[in-house]
């Protein structure tokens, strides 16, 4: 595990100051380090590998299902079935990898610089032989259940004697897979197994998949996702949502529901670091704070509930960047575009609060300016961040990932030598693990559900399903709302990256069709899935709150349903107005 670590750590640092480097070289006219933009890209894939090792460790993989509906004494056998499928997938996922790798050794490529192209792209096996032996372990503290889970690295042998097309054979492992994704098991497992199942029923090699995720890499934005979510993590850990939280308070907070406006703010900047560290790690400090204000406590759960993925259209949202790769839609363009429908969002949400505290009455602050000026200044570097970003962004001094990077450095520098929020010794590491850990996950996810993607293409399914809805259904308006009900269905159980990752290749031929601008289609589908996470009965949203907060689901749900609807209202408006996302476009454009 140490190892990993220090891997970990030294990937995302080498990935974080390789842009930085190039940003220099440009500005004194100097050649940058040979090969750079190349060498981040694949740091993302051994990112991802190491970071998903570490999640295996921890048991903290996502999956589609947490798997409570079954009785205590069925847990722990399906947590060992669940284990050996995982483990089965997994290690073919390690061999199509090798076949790939090899492939490559035998190619001679050469990355740059004069490193192989195989040694690079190495990590893919490796990472998942130790996934696939972390899931083993961690299917039961004791051995013989361990010893029944590694059954499952025996399976693939299986299929060296089944030919492609045998009657039964690929309804067999489709149905096994599904009865695991609904008893936990990973969603890397489940989107793998079900790439693996269709390429071998077509007689296509395994290694298909390995490539798909490989040609992932080739993204010149992806390594965007790790950046950002770093500088989100460094933010926190250094106390900046204290900090934020004290200058927005000292400026709203002598507003009716002032303290309530205050939690949308706050929370909406730090979604870009995701929606579950927002709600784990500024939920404990808003809500006891609208408590003592004298807001009611199921209104104060409800709306940091609600604020958890206010931020999902600004600048840097991780969601806009992965839904602009998979979709091939600029991303900058789509950040201008989900600016007003953004806002309309926080401002619902903020009038809903304000309403609250004028109706009950609510402990406000007195105005000064002297706590005001002082709260501002001591917040100053971390307020000047979103100006970073949007320098980065739409300034023409850096790609989106030398922007990410830049970010990373800023953040570094004002949380461990300005603010010492951050211990350089002590903290910093734990930190790049933990960011790691979680991006990891997600960027495993990315990859191996690249290979379902390509799956689909090379069936047609997407002009398949084109085709039908062009028999079927003769008005834009019907397509957007059947496009409503099912990203706000979908988003209640699956994750906005898993989400995104399935549903944009089959929608994006569909909807021109229709004639819907690709970057109006963009923010409808970010709008709905945001509104997921609040969707029972397992929205994101709404499990993080029930753990953060001690409460029953039924309780969370009930102090939800408000801002659920309120927020409903705004997808509506987003969806069928085009003004509130094409107007800006337009404004900024010309």
């Amino acid at each position: 595990m140490k190892l990993e670590r220090w891997l970990t750590v030294a990937a995302l640092c080498l990935m974080s100051l390789l842009p930085v480097s190039e940003m220099a070289a440009r500005l004194v006219d100097m050649p940058g380090v040979p090969g750079s933009g190349v060498f981040v890209q694949h740091l993302t894939l051994w990112i991802a590998f190491l970071g998903a090792a570490l999640a295996a460790g921890s048991g903290r993989l996502l999956s589609l299902s947490a798997n409570t509906f079954l009785p205590e004494r069925w847990t722990a056998p399906a947590r060992v079935f669940v284990s050996a499928v995982g483990a089965a997938v997994t290690i073919s996922l390690a061999y199509a990898a090798l076949l790939f790798v090899r492939a490559e050794w035998q190619g001679g490529g050469i990355l740059a610089a004069g490193v192989p192209q195989w040694l690079a792209e190495s990590v893919m096996p490796a990472g998942f032989l130790l996934l696939a032996l972390r899931l083993v372990w961690t299917a039961s503290p004791l051995l013989k259940p361990r010893l029944a889970a590694a059954a499952g690295l025996l399976v693939p042998a299986v299929f060296l004697f089944v030919t492609p097309g045998t009657p039964g054979a690929l309804f067999a492992g489709l149905a096994t897979l599904a009865i695991a994704a609904l008893l936990g098991l990973p969603i890397f497992a489940t989107l793998g197994g079900l790439s693996l199942l269709l390429f071998w029923d077509h007689g296509v090699t395994v290694a298909a998949v390995s490539v798909a995720t490989c040609q992932l890499v080739a993204s010149p934005v992806l390594p965007s996702l790790p950046l950002y979510t770093f500088a989100g993590y460094l933010m926190v850990e250094g106390g900046a949502d204290r900090r934020l939280l004290r200058a927005y308070t000292a400026v709203f907070g002598w507003m009716p529901g002032g303290l309530a406006v205050t939690t949308a703010l706050v929370c909406a900047v730090f979604t870009w670091a995701g929606s579950g560290v927002t709600i784990l790690s500024l939920g404990g400090l808003l809500v006891p704070m609208l408590i003592k204000a004298r807001y009611q406590e199921r209104f104060s759960i409800g709306l940091v509930n609600a604020s958890g993925s206010l931020g999902l259209l600004f600048p840097p949202s991780l969601p806009v960047i992965l839904y602009g790769i998979y979709a091939n839609t600029r991303i900058d363009t789509l950040f201008v575009a989900g600016f007003l429908p953004g806002l309309l969002m926080v401002a619902m949400v903020s009038a809903w609060g304000i309403r609250h505290g004028v109706r009950n009455r609510v402990d406000r602050s007195t105005f000064e300016w002297r706590e005001a000026l002082l709260a501002v200044w001591d917040a100053k570097w971390e307020l000047l961040i979103p100006v970073i970003i949007l320098v980065g962004l739409f300034g023409g001094l850096g790609t989106l990932v030398e922007a990410g990077a830049l970010t990373v450095v800023y953040a570094f520098v004002v949380e461990c030598f300005i603010y010492r929020g951050i211990s350089l010794r002590r903290d910093f590491a734990r930190v790049a693990v933990e960011c790691c850990t979680v991006i990891g996950g997600v960027l495993l996810i990315v990859g191996v559900a690249q290979g379902l993607t390509s799956y689909l293409v090379n069936a047609q399914v997407p002009d398949l399903l084109t085709g039908w809805a062009q028999s079927h259904i003769h008005s834009k308006y019907v397509f957007l709302l059947m496009l409503n009900v099912i990203l706000i269905l979908k988003g209640s159980f699956m994750d906005v990256f898993s989400a995104i990752i399935v549903l944009v290749p089959l929608i994006t031929p569909i909807a021109a069709t229709f004639g819907i601008d690709p970057v109006q289609l963009g923010i409808i589908f970010l709008a709905n899935l945001e509104l997921g996470y609040l969707t029972p009965p397992v929205g994101l949203n709404l499990c993080l709150s029930a753990y953060r907060f001690k409460q029953s689901m039924t309780s969370v749900y009930r102090a939800t349903l408000p801002f659920y609807l309120i927020l409903l209202l705004g997808v509506l408006l987003i969806t069928y107005v085009p003004w509130l996302t094409m107007a800006p476009v337009r404004w900024f454009t010309r």
